[in-house]
């Protein structure tokens, strides 16, 4: 009992701890802000404001702050690595300082220099950079990596480890143990540690020990099931003593298409207008490498199975499925050097604003998948084509958090997810968080190079239709 009355403090200290890091950085640009403002532009403005407009202003200014923080999870210490921090936090910084000079525009109803805003984000990043070493340097100071045990049973929990490891700093796998050891010498071992993960157990299986851990108050990671996912996007009934969870299955409802068809129209519509100079520099950098031609075409799936023809510009050489249409390896020699980097910066995509416009696809959404590669991933999992209750989307929730090579039954538990819990603000945090990929490599690095699709002999899964049990 003490020493779990000591992790619960132990982990109340480390959230104070990380609150106060994060609203000190929030309290510094803010407060840097604040001198730009009071220095420069409240005397350009024509109508200066008064003493607590002035404060109003500047409290603005680090909500937005903090508003982008959130979204891009920059202040996160200890979460993310030391480079998606300064990522994270930089392009919290450009957002947020674009956002807070229109606003002073709008006040001043004309454009004032840039020159001092442009000054405030150099200081404010050399700030940034001087945060993310301190702060991470105290919190690794205070709180090392958690011991974890692995229970696992008829899979080897081996890819999830070599995942984990990359971030030896928040999690140490420390042992690892098998569900044929029997569940008394487990529970045993999982007193030990401080934390434990569920690895892909039989669902019967699993709520034991998930039970268990609740019981005991220890702190449990687990690979969640399909139907754990279905779960989460269900209504409660409360009409009863007997609580009732309501699952509709059947997509968006006829208000939630609405509203995204209106999104999907004004900002495809925008996009084109905007990026037609960008699109027309591609076009004619595509024509004048090899003469071929300027976009590909492929059929693809949409919602209930549709199919319709995806636009995309060409990134691959003409003869590139003379012998059958395979995956984009990582060192695929088929791309050309201007489909390198329009790959590398997911520019080949924006083709796809046109199909968009016209219904066939929507902003936010599953990607859109060939229908031999869905016939192939249906052999494993036969849960795959519930991707398809939706319009397939030029980004998404598989495509912010997932990889290119993600393999296909965690696309679909990715997409599952973005199904059951869909609302307009997490479209909208979806399309934030895509700037953010854009310059990430590991999402547009294709399969192993021996592969021909995503799937991966170590994880080749499928559910039943009882428990969701895992072969």
């Amino acid at each position: 009992m003490e020493k779990k009355y000591f992790v619960s403090k132990r982990e109340d200290y480390k959230r104070f701890i990380v609150f106060c890091m994060a609203a000190s950085l929030v309290l510094v640009q803010s407060l840097i802000f604040a001198y730009v403002w009071y220095h420069t532009y409240r005397g350009m403005i024509r109508e200066p404001f008064w003493r607590k407009g002035n404060w109003v202003l500047i409290a603005i200014y680090g909500l937005i702050y903090t508003l982008f923080a959130k979204l891009y999870g920059g202040l996160k210490v200890g979460y993310l690595k030391r480079v998606d921090v300064l990522y994270s936090l930089t392009l919290t910084l450009l957002c947020a300082n674009v956002v807070e000079y229109l606003q002073i525009t709008l006040i001043n109803r004309w454009f004032l220099p840039a020159e001092p805003f442009l000054r405030m984000s150099l200081v404010q990043f050399l700030v940034t950079l001087v945060w993310i070493f301190g702060s991470r340097y105290v919190y690794t100071r205070i709180y090392r990596a958690r011991k974890i045990l692995v229970i696992y049973g008829d899979r080897n929990p081996g890819d999830l480890i070599q995942k984990m490891n990359s971030r030896r700093d928040k999690y140490n796998i420390s042992a690892m143990v098998s569900i044929d050891c029997g569940e008394d010498k487990v529970h045993a071992l999982m007193e030990e540690y401080e934390g434990v993960i569920i690895w892909d157990l039989p669902s019967p299986i699993r709520n034991r020990y998930l039970k268990y851990c609740f019981d005991h108050s220890i702190r449990c990671y687990l690979s969640p099931k399909i139907s754990d996912i279905i779960l989460n996007g269900t209504d409660r009934i409360h009409l009863f003593d007997t609580p009732l969870l309501l699952s509709r299955n059947t997509g968006l409802s006829v208000e939630q298409r609405a509203l995204k068809r209106v999104m999907d129209i004004v900002l495809s519509g925008i996009g084109i207008v905007l990026l037609s100079p960008i699109m027309l520099v591609i076009a004619i950098l595509v024509k004048a490498y090899d003469g071929g031609p300027v976009f590909y075409f492929q059929d693809r799936l949409t919602k209930n199975g549709r199919e319709f023809r995806i636009c995309k510009f060409r990134s691959m050489r003409v003869d590139s499925e003379d012998h059958g249409a395979l995956m984009a390896s990582r060192h695929d020699s088929r791309i050309t050097p201007v489909g390198k980097v329009l790959r590398r910066l997911h520019l080949d995509e924006l083709p796809q604003l046109f199909n968009i416009f016209v219904g066939d696809m929507s902003l936010v959404g599953p990607r859109p998948e060939r229908q031999v590669l869905m016939d192939e991933y249906e052999k494993e999992i036969p849960e795959f084509h519930y991707r398809l209750k939706v319009k397939a989307g030029l980004t998404g929730y598989a495509q912010v958090y997932g990889k290119y090579n993600t393999t296909p039954y965690d696309k679909l538990k990715l997409d599952l997810y973005y199904i059951e819990n869909f609302s307009f603000l997490l479209d909208v945090k979806l399309l934030f968080m895509t700037v953010k990929i854009f310059f990430q490599k590991e999402t547009s690095e294709g399969v192993d190079d021996a592969q021909a699709n995503a799937l991966k002999d170590s994880q080749r899964v499928k559910e039943d239709d009882a428990e969701g049990e895992q072969k």
